[in-house]
């Protein structure tokens, strides 16, 4: 599932594109994309058709785009493989495409935003905005301290300026859970996944399973820090692509797969002690760590 990264690379790519763009067209090709939308199919089309995006914003992985002159907004979220590729308008259908927006920029003219879902886990929907409950802009990419429903019950994530290491600590300090089972807790903090919770446990030296609330305030300190870190590299790297399903909006894959330290890697060699990277069972996925930096604490 795209994480952080993943899902800031495809709003900051479609910023530019789609903010102060009309909607000329809207088409929804499989109502399946929709199961986020209160009503019709129908009623999808016909509130987006005409109407001009003021936003491209994200909180988590979770992204939306405000309607202007409207108290409502798209939501995206993209689920398994949920894409959103920019083409050239009348572009023929791509394989998987569930929703087509024919826009018009003030700028860059006419294009086509594809909705893309091979899986069809992702949605699109049109919500009601409210009020943000600490007053401060709602994510990445607007001022406005608006936010729509759905996203409203989703942490800051740690990229966000609003987001506050004081309630991550406290957070964490309460909670008996193992460590990597909250950071995935999106209601904690949001924007990690499997991926970047396992990376950002090898760089703070942190075993998955440790108890959340036996670290140390250091711990934590560090750890918030290796996530911030891990996204950051990540998204200067275009996001971790392992197949063709996570593309940015012009259907390129991300490099940081090459970067992974621990995840993925199971049997190759720890870059800081050279202990074999070891892969157990967690959920319905995977942990990957190392047995030697990062020490179970219980």
């Amino acid at each position: 599932m795209p994480e952080l990264p993943e899902v800031e690379v495809v709003r900051a790519g479609l910023e530019p594109a789609i903010v102060g763009a009309r909607i000329e067209g809207c088409a929804v090709l499989d109502p399946r994309a929709l199961t986020r939308h209160a009503d019709t199919p129908a009623s999808f089309e016909r509130e987006l058709t005409g109407r001009t995006l003021a936003a491209a914003a994200r909180r988590g992985k979770f992204l939306w785009f405000p309607i202007a002159g409207t108290r409502r907004a798209v939501v995206a979220h993209l689920g398994m493989s949920g894409q959103m590729l920019l083409r050239e308008p009348g572009a023929p259908t791509e394989r998987h495409e569930r929703i087509r927006w024919d826009i018009v920029h003030p700028e860059h003219g006419e294009l086509a935003v594809l909705f893309v879902d091979q899986r069809t886990f992702g949605s699109l929907a049109v919500d009601d905005l409210e009020p943000t409950v600490d007053g401060a802009p709602a994510g990445r990419g607007t001022t406005a301290t608006d936010i729509p429903t759905q996203v409203a019950h989703i942490a800051r994530d740690p990229l966000d300026p609003a987001f506050e290491n004081a309630r991550f600590h406290r957070e964490l300090a309460r909670r008996a859970s193992g460590i990597k089972r909250v950071l995935l807790d999106q209601s904690v903090v949001s924007g990690i996944g499997n991926i970047y919770a396992d990376e950002a446990l090898w760089a703070a030296r942190i075993h998955p399973e440790t108890p959340a609330s036996l670290l140390s305030r250091a711990s934590r300190g560090r750890l918030i820090e290796a996530v911030v870190a891990v996204m950051t590299k990540a998204l200067a790297e275009g996001g971790t692509s392992f197949d063709a399903q996570y593309v940015n909006v012009n259907g390129q894959a991300g490099y940081f797969a090459h970067s992974l330290e621990a995840y993925g890697r199971t049997g190759a060699e720890c870059s800081r002690c050279g202990s074999a990277i070891v892969r157990v069972a967690f959920t319905n996925r995977s942990s990957h760590y190392c047995p030697r930096c990062q020490r179970r604490r219980s």
